[in-house]
């Protein structure tokens, strides 16, 4: 396979999990460019930034050093400044800090860059807020995976149980409202889907149903 496969979508509607299983199935690699805005966020919190001032954060990306990394087992392992931090990733503080950093045009134009590098280089499935209206917008494989609020709302609540952590229902729900509205009001590359791209509602599907629609959007 030589070309690559783009998935946009809000947070929670279980892009990235459809996406590792159909990069598994078509044998590519998957790239979780949400990875890499959780980890601009997880260094401005090291470095005590602040990632709502934008001058600050605009400061401090020419010292920021990310890397991509792959376990044998295909697993993507976030590494700053040398030091694995995948484990430090998905908190709660940390989505809504990469949710906020995505709103600086200049880090995403950085991550951009790093992202648009792998798939130049070779056939590579990714996902994230603007992967088919900007980073893979020449690509023909463009999805939008979605869910209601309330059905992400759900999904988190029973990820964080499983994990031993609290989880608030309303809490959650409002904070992905609001992660919702940010993402898709923001001035610069704001998350939408084109009519060129062909849209996945998973609130009533399991995973496997999600991964049939997808590939079979690929081969038409």
């Amino acid at each position: 396979m030589k070309y690559s496969i783009a998935i946009d979508g809000p947070a929670g509607a279980g892009k990235s999990t459809v996406a590792k299983l159909a990069a598994k199935r078509l044998g590519i690699p998957y790239l979780d460019t949400g990875a890499m805005y959780r980890a601009t966020a997880v260094a401005c919190k090291r470095h005590g930034i602040d990632v709502t001032d934008w001058e600050a954060v605009r400061a401090f990306l020419p010292q920021l050093k990310l890397e991509v990394r792959y376990l044998d087992s295909g697993e993507q392992r976030m590494l700053a400044d040398g030091e694995d931090i995948t484990h430090l990733l998905r908190t709660e503080d940390i989505s809504q800090g990469a949710s906020l950093v995505s709103m600086i045009p200049e880090v995403r134009d950085a991550l951009v860059e790093l992202q648009r590098d792998v798939a130049h280089r070779q056939a590579v499935i990714m996902d994230g807020r603007d992967i088919c209206t900007n980073v893979l917008s020449d690509t023909p494989h463009k999805f939008f995976i979605t869910a209601s609020a309330e059905e992400r709302a759900n999904r988190r609540v029973k990820q964080l149980v499983e994990q031993g952590q609290p989880a608030d229902y309303e809490t959650i729900l409002a904070d992905i409202i609001r992660r919702d509205r940010q993402d898709s009001e923001r001035a610069y590359m704001p998350l939408v889907c084109k009519e060129d791209t062909v849209k996945i509602d998973t609130t009533n599907l399991t995973i496997d149903e999600a991964v049939e629609a997808l590939l079979q959007g690929v081969c038409e």
